[in-house]
This record gives C-alpha cells, sequence and structure tokens, in this order.
C-alpha cells in the first residue's frame, strides 16, 4: 500500500515519525519507525531518518508492505513419539522444546517436527499452531496429543472443554506440603505488572482447577501428583506458587537458585488420557520421568518408583 502526504503550515517542524503517526494512527509509532529504518519513506524522493524536521509543502511518500501470514516449515527433528496413527500423533515432549513457532523461537518446535514427520497437521488453529490442541511449558516434559486433521482436532478439544481428558503430572516442590490430599481452586489471569507471568487474580481471572496427591516427602521438598481440571497458561507452576510451594527449578515463579541441577521445572506431563476421535475408545499412555528429574529425585533419597 502507496501512502502520500502534504505537509501543512502548522506541520512544519515536525519529526516525520511523529507527522506519520498522526496522519496514520493505524500504525504506531515504533512500526512507522521500523519502515523508515527500513528505507520505506521519502520526503520529496529521498529517503529519511526518524528525527528529520519536515518543511511545509514537501511530500512524504511511504509504501507499506502487505502483511505476510508467518507459516511454520517442516524440519526434520528427532521425536519420541508413543502412539500415531492416521488422526492423532501422542509425543513426548523433551525439556528445552516449544510446542508451536511464537515470537522469539520461530522455528526448531514441536509443530516444526510433526510437519516434517507427518506431512500435514489439523489446521484449525491456523499456520502456526497447526493440530495443537493443548500445550505444554518449553521446560516442561511429558506428554500431549496432535491431532492430524480438522475431525480429530474438533473432537479431542471438545474433551478438553468438557474436562474428560485425564491430564496427570509429577512435580517436585520447594517446603512440606502438609495435607496429602488437596485442591486448589483459585482463579488465573495475566499479572497485573508482568505481562509476561501468569497470576492468581480475581480481575480478570479464569476458572483453575488444580487436584495434587503427595506422593513422597524429602528433606526440603515434596514429590507430588497433580492433576489438571482446567488448562491454564502455566497452571500447576501458579497454584504450586501461590500455596507457598513453587516448583523446583521454576525460573518465573520460584527460586533460580534452587533448582536441583536442572535447566527449567520439575514438571513432567506423565500421563495422557482421552476418547480416541474416530473409534470412541478410551486410550490411557504413560511417560517416565525424564533421566535428568529422576536423578535429582535419587539424589535426595527419594524410594519413589517412576
Amino acid at each position: 500500500m502507496n501512502l502520500t502526504f502534504e505537509v501543512s503550515p502548522a506541520e512544519e517542524g515536525c519529526r516525520v515519525d511523529h507527522f506519520l503517526v498522526s496522519r496514520h494512527p493505524a500504525l504506531s509509532r515504533s512500526r512507522w519507525q521500523a519502515l523508515i529504518g527500513e528505507g520505506l519513506v521519502h520526503v520529496d524522493g529521498q529517503p529519511v531518518k526518524a528525527n528529520y524536521r519536515l518543511k511545509q509543502g514537501q511530500a512524504v511518500v511511504t509504501v507499506i508492505p502487505e502483511p505476510v501470514t508467518p507459516t511454520a516449515i517442516p524440519q526434520e527433528i528427532n521425536l519420541n513419539i508413543v502412539y500415531e496413527d492416521q488422526d492423532l500423533v501422542v509425543v513426548n515432549k523433551p525439556r528445552g522444546m516449544v510446542v508451536h513457532p511464537a515470537p522469539g523461537s520461530p522455528d526448531q518446535t514441536l509443530v516444526n517436527a510433526l510437519l516434517h514427520h507427518c506431512g500435514d497437521l489439523s489446521g484449525i488453529n491456523g499456520t502456526l499452531r497447526p493440530g495443537i490442541v493443548h500445550r505444554l511449558d518449553k521446560d516442561t516434559t511429558g506428554l500431549l496429543v496432535v491431532a492430524k486433521n480438522d475431525f480429530a482436532h474438533s473432537h479431542l478439544a471438545g474433551q478438553i472443554k468438557n474436562r474428560t481428558v485425564r491430564r496427570v503430572y509429577e512435580a517436585l516442590v520447594h517446603g512440606h506440603v502438609r495435607q496429602m490430599v488437596g485442591t486448589i481452586n483459585q482463579p488465573i489471569g495475566r499479572h497485573r505488572v508482568d505481562r509476561k507471568r501468569m497470576a492468581v487474580t480475581s480481575r480478570n481471572g479464569r476458572e483453575a482447577i488444580t487436584h495434587y496427591t503427595v506422593l513422597e516427602w524429602l528433606e526440603g521438598y515434596t514429590l507430588l501428583e497433580a492433576r489438571l481440571e482446567t488448562g491454564r497458561t502455566h497452571q500447576i507452576r501458579v497454584h504450586m506458587a501461590y500455596i507457598g510451594h513453587p516448583v523446583v527449578g521454576d525460573p518465573k515463579y520460584g527460586s533460580r537458585k534452587d533448582s536441583g541441577g536442572l535447566v527449567g521445572q520439575a514438571l513432567h506431563a506423565k500421563s495422557l488420557g482421552f476418547i480416541h476421535p474416530r473409534s470412541g475408545e478410551y486410550m490411557d499412555f504413560y511417560a517416565p520421568l525424564p533421566d535428568d528429574f529422576a536423578s535429582l529425585l535419587k539424589r535426595l533419597g527419594s524410594k519413589h518408583q517412576n
């Protein structure tokens, strides 16, 4: 899209980036500055810098590129596939792998790997999140199911919405959780100050329910099993921090210093159960703890059988 503006007497002396924001406020100042930096804004036929001061009668011409819809590309990346058929794939995701492309992680994600492996995935969630029915954080390990087609995606998404998908995690948390069995029913929403964090909040918070059972008490730690009834972003991590027992190794909601040697949190999606979209059969999958998590428990003297 090409735009041309003429500088009025009242606008003389105005910086070109401020001028463009006032004339075309649909784009932010930072976006205009980026276009200027790319040489796409000319004054009287010459490219200018963002701090250029305009004069009456000058012509400001800009070219705004058409937006390009980002698309995940297939990449050959090793995967630990637990189960696969014509409709879905169940994957045991390793620590450090992002589920789908996003700012800061444009590739090398689970989606990139699955597009190479499967050839195609459900298109319901668009070109950057094809097939993704639910997610795991980058440094959370374990099971998730991915849909190969829209039929399977819709069916699985419906089960998650109806809270019939069984998602069970194993977590090592700081301190001794006194109650052997408990439920945390506290709404979760964006943190008021840090928008990259989630928090327990009644302001714009959504219902979030986590059930937990203590598996073992260790010196200064508790190993527990957590079952999601809902699936909010960072739900287990936020809920455990809220009750004063953050997940070990969690850099966002816990202590960076006491990580137990893990790069990322001691949180593993060990069990996943759902009804197969096509066959109607209930399917249940299990993934053992990753080696780093299991080694940490051994060092702490755990007797729990993985």
